[in-house]
């Protein structure tokens, strides 16, 4: 065990209740460069510097971390700020929502140079491993607008574990999906898309890394990172366009394109593959 606790500046209300839960212990389970997947109890959390994105399961440290973290450490979480997303019950206009998300995805190219899935949204090119999973991509989207659940479970499992990392990319794609369906998919239509997300995850718990299995199905029950609640929220108000991309840019900042995958998830269940690629160019 660490001789000193780490200080916590910010954490996700799924972190703060794990630890608590432990006294503030916890143990490295994959360390990254500027971060580490730990485990208190059995609930998976990471941390992160300042500046890292909030999530659920996030913890911001108060200081620099150390180049290497010990198997063990403790917490301190006593003046810790405790995150939650706001997303209060907020009618749903399906206008709304998709002119706002054709709107971002026309200006994409203003959060940064697409990658990963968000290059089939803008007319490029996926790369290998992922240049064959383009069909299987567009046939998830069309499942979402077409309201047809055993679709998206049949595209889904093509997609699921593709690409490196402890969070492939298909995963990333698949989990903006059904978070898009979570949170701004009508009333009557989110119980069959979270039974097709539960059959999704029970799957993927089978087929990919145990970490991705874990935010994949926060991702199907609708808990995300914090740029992805902001803009989930700022589509259902109609925020300006300014703060629609402010939450894009840092969405698209987490890992190498978990960020960007996300979003093409995101945007692929609002916006039909008829109106992709349209005006997007990439900066």
């Amino acid at each position: 065990m660490a001789d000193e606790s780490i200080q916590v500046a910010e954490l996700g209300w799924l972190a703060r209740d794990a630890l608590i839960e432990t006294g503030g212990r916890a143990r490295v389970v994959a360390a990254l460069a500027r971060s580490a997947y730990l485990e208190a109890g059995v609930t998976l959390i990471w941390i992160g510097a300042a500046g890292s994105p909030l999530h659920g399961r996030a913890i911001v440290a108060g200081r620099p971390l150390p180049p290497s973290l010990p198997d063990a450490m403790m917490l301190d979480v006593t003046d810790a700020v405790v995150w939650r997303p706001d997303d209060d019950p907020t009618a749903i206009d399906a206008a709304t929502v998709a002119e706002a998300a054709r709107s971002l995805l026309t200006r994409l190219g203003e959060a940064g140079t697409p990658d990963g899935f968000a290059t089939l949204l803008t007319g490029g090119v996926l790369g290998f491993p992922f240049d064959r999973a383009a069909p299987a991509g567009r046939a998830l989207a069309a499942a979402s607008h077409d309201e047809d659940t055993d679709a998206a479970t049949r595209a889904a499992d093509e997609l699921i574990g593709l690409g490196p990392g402890l969070t492939p990319a298909g995963d990333d794609f698949v989990g903006g999906v059904f978070f898009a369906r979570a949170r701004l998919g009508l009333p009557d239509s989110r119980e069959r898309w979270r039974a097709a997300g539960e059959i999704v995850c029970a799957r993927a718990r089978q087929s990919t890394h145990p970490i991705s299995a874990v935010l994949l199905a926060d991702l199907v029950a609708g808990r995300g990172h914090a740029p992805l609640h902001d803009l989930a929220r700022g589509f259902a108000l109609a925020a300006p366009p300014i703060t629609l991309l402010d939450a894009a840019r840092r969405l698209v900042r987490i890992g190498h394109s978990s960020g960007w995958d996300m979003l093409a998830g995101f945007l692929a269940a609002l916006v039909p593959p008829r109106y992709w690629h349209t005006g997007c160019n990439p900066l």
